[in-house]
This record gives structure tokens, C-alpha cells and sequence, in this order.
């Protein structure tokens, strides 16, 4: 029996939906069972003992898909960093700070274009936003 697992953001290769079969005499479900004389995987019927053999070796399929969140990755400590350009044309939203650093989004997606995110440059403050 095989049992795979994929972890991927946005990946389509690989196993798809395995879907759930039915047995065609008393219409309850199969279920994966290993033919180890002749090392094939068969579904077999727990009702009727009906069983066929299986088109695809793949039983489950496990895919997560997760997206991480930019702004939640961005340290504050970029205040900081003298290498970092800085702005008094975008002011905080949250405390009205006129100083702010920004730097471009380092997001490898190509459906998104080019962002730019800010940081506020007060130490008490150190609020995080995007336009």
C-alpha cells in the first residue's frame, strides 16, 4: 500500500483526489486492502466481500497548502537598519509618525507586483503597513 503526503503553497503536480469507492452490489463503501500473495492493493467490500482491484496505488493524499503572511515575517527591528531607505512622506497611520522606513516585498509570487511595506519609525510604535 502506498500513502503519500505533499506539502506544497502552490503546487498541482502529483497525486489528485482519490476519491471513495463503492461497491457495486450493496452500494457500501470499499476499503484498501493489501494483496500480499500477489502484491497488489485491492477494494474490498466489508459487507459483501465484493473486491476489485485498484486503478491507482495511491490511498490518501495530503496536501497542505499555506500562505504565510508578510507582515507577520517583517521584524521590527529594520527601524534600525541604516542601510534601509527612509520616508516622511508616508506617516503612520496608527501614531502620525512623519518618519518611516520601507523596503520592496521580497515575495517570490509573480501575481502580485511590486509592494512596498512600511515601518514606523517610532520605537513605541512600530507599526507595520502596506499601500
Amino acid at each position: 500500500m502506498v500513502i503519500q503526503s505533499q506539502t506544497s503553497a502552490t503546487t498541482t503536480d502529483g497525486p489528485q483526489f482519490v476519491g471513495i469507492k463503492f461497491c457495486p452490489e450493496c452500494n457500501n463503501m470499499l476499503y484498501p486492502k493489501e494483496d500480499k500473495e500477489n502484491k497488489r492493493l485491492l477494494y474490498q467490500c466489508q459487507n459483501c466481500e465484493h473486491s476489485e482491484s485498484a486503478d491507482n496505488n495511491c490511498i490518501y493524499v495530503n496536501k497542505i497548502n499555506h500562505e504565510v503572511d508578510e507582515m507577520s515575517s517583517i521584524v521590527g527591528d529594520v527601524i534600525t537598519d541604516p542601510t534601509l531607505p527612509r520616508t516622511k512622506d508616508h506617516p503612520c497611520p496608527r501614531c502620525n509618525q512623519c518618519l518611516a522606513v520601507f523596503f520592496q516585498s521580497q515575495s517570490s509570487s509573480t501575481d502580485s507586483g511590486m509592494r512596498l511595506y512600511y515601518v514606523c519609525c517610532n520605537i513605541q510604535c512600530n507599526y507595520k503597513w502596506t499601500e
